[in-house]
């Protein structure tokens, strides 16, 4: 139920609870007080005038005065008793009602106004009564007067004025009204230092914002297609997408408020809580899957109060790479076409421009026949079309870059393994030729007179598919031939490079293959991998 409108600022809105907090104490209490206060002071005040009452009627000037029915004589003492005490009245009567001694001497002889005198008279009692009187609402204390031999010979009444009540209930109502405005001064102080706490703590937003916000988290984690799980700085889990679920296998589990080492005893999302580490791209093992993770510390305060993790399935994340690869090597290869034959169609055009059209002839057969062996070979040799314009495609960027690709003629290839996709084998060339180019373009910028051949050998004579990619450049050092497989390692300064080789080991590990590295005789490296027919 909406109490407080929305339109209202978080300070506002608890200044106005603070206060309706403490009107409502106050409403409750004050009821309470009055009531128990009226209460405590008619019994009181009850009390006194019943004891004065009792003294009054035990005096023997009294007895005798009512004995002897004279008024003189009861009068001026009850008079006296009157002044010295606090009572409002003292009135003796006899049996009949009437007045032996009154405040006002005018009503002395008169009856009594009342009639609750009958439980003195009757049966000798001495009680409390609240009534309305000559002189207004009373609280009465009514004694029996009693002769010698025992009899009732009439009544004394001490009164005090209920108004007096009311005025002592008026200074504790104004006592309290004083604390209830201080305590809403102090309501409102104390409202304005916690909406400052909050706000701060809460970044400036309001609590509709805070909502809002909330509702677009839960929706961007159920969107998105990276598992994520978050724990708290107790190492607890308060944050999961079903697609960590899906991702981790555990089904519709809940994970809310589990410690994370319950769930992933190999898991050390909780270590980051201690180190305050960054951890990007990190492979790890759960529950038999490899996943790559990425881990952030939370930090509230520069205090560290959980960590974030979000990961995908390794294979995701190299198919991802696959597609991006295979794009890449498209586009460069149809870039690397049509740079090419730009070049030759302006040859061609400048022979027939100075009517040398025998050369013209001359250079487009050299180049249709060029390509048509190659064409041939391919054919013969990679019976998968994908793999063959690969390599096509890398020949052409060759010719590009003023090298030669060579594709040796004993190739042989019957068939690719089920088990070895057509695309990982055209990444795994694709990018060592790549780096062969650069390594043969590389040594040739220092010795031009140097070979511009990169080899190529295709077989799958025996039990293993055999693949060998040979350059003309300067070489890897002995200590490098293992740290080039790493990921980020690369001999060129810009970014992006160092992934090429780093993918073909993961699919070398995937595909339980291996790969070796050679010197050639020119100073070169031969790349030689190995990759079993059969699992």
């Amino acid at each position: 139920m909406q109490i407080l409108p929305k339109q209202l600022k978080l300070q506002a809105r608890l200044m106005l609870a603070f206060a309706l907090v403490v009107l409502i104490q106050a409403a409750i209490t004050g009821a309470f007080t009055h009531g128990y206060i009226q209460f405590i002071l008619e019994e009181r005040i009850g009390e006194q005038a019943l004891q004065l009452s009792r003294v009054v009627s035990n005096l023997p000037q009294i007895r005798q005065g009512l004995s002897q029915r004279d008024v003189d004589q009861i009068q001026p003492l009850a008079e006296l008793i009157r002044g010295q005490t606090d009572a409002r009245f003292i009135v003796v009567g006899d049996r009949d009602g009437i007045r032996f001694s009154h405040p006002i001497p005018e009503r002395i002889g008169k009856k009594r106004v009342g009639d609750d005198n009958q439980p003195a008279l009757q049966n000798a009692e001495s009680y409390v009564s609240k009534a309305v009187g000559s002189l207004g609402p009373s609280m009465r204390g009514k004694s029996p007067v009693l002769d010698d031999q025992g009899r009732v010979i009439g009544v004394t009444s001490v009164g005090y004025m209920l108004d007096t009540v009311d005025q002592t209930i008026l200074g504790y109502q104004k006592s309290a009204l004083t604390m209830v405005l201080a305590s809403l001064i102090i309501s409102i102080f104390i409202s304005v230092v916690v909406a400052r706490y909050f706000k701060r703590i809460l970044f400036g937003l309001e609590p509709e914002e805070i909502a809002s916000l909330y509702e677009e988290r839960n929706t961007t984690l159920e969107t998105i297609r990276e598992g994520v799980i978050s724990i708290n700085a107790e190492g607890k889990i308060t944050t999961f997408n079903r697609t960590a679920l899906e991702t981790l296998g555990l089904g519709q589990m809940e994970l809310q408020g589990k410690p994370i080492r319950d769930l992933f005893p190999q898991s050390d999302l909780d270590q980051i809580l201690k180190t305050g580490d960054m951890e990007l791209d990190r492979e790890i093992e759960i529950n038999g899957q490899q996943l790559i993770v990425n881990r952030l510390p939370i930090r509230v305060d520069k205090q560290i109060t959980g960590v974030v993790s979000s990961f995908r399935p390794k294979g995701d994340i190299e198919q991802l790479s696959r597609r991006l690869t295979h794009i890449e090597q498209y586009a460069e290869t149809l870039r690397a076409q049509s740079h090419d034959y730009a070049n030759k169609l302006h040859t061609i055009a400048g022979l027939i421009q100075i009517n040398a059209n025998d050369q013209a002839l001359e250079l487009i057969g050299q180049e249709s026949k060029g390509i048509q062996e190659l064409v041939h070979l391919l054919v013969e040799t990679i019976p998968d079309p994908v793999l063959a314009g690969c390599i096509l495609g890398k020949y052409n960027r060759a010719h590009e870059l003023g090298l030669e690709l060579v594709l040796d003629p004993s190739s042989h290839l019957s068939e690719i393994p089920a088990h070895i996709p057509a695309e990982k084998l055209m990444t795994m060339i694709g990018n060592i030729i790549d780096n062969a180019f650069e390594a043969t373009r590389h040594k040739l910028q220092q010795q031009p007179q140097g070979s511009n051949k990169v080899m190529l050998s295709v077989n799958d004579y025996g039990n293993d598919l055999v693949l060998e990619i040979e350059d003309h450049g300067a070489g890897i050092p002995e200590d490098d031939r293992q740290r080039i497989f790493d990921k980020g390692i690369s001999s060129k300064s810009e970014e992006g490079h160092g992934y090429g080789l780093f993918l073909v080991r993961s699919i070398l590990s995937e595909l339980k293959g291996q790969i070796d590295l050679e010197q050639t005789d020119s100073g070169g490296t031969r790349f030689i991998i190995y990759l079993p027919k059969q699992l």
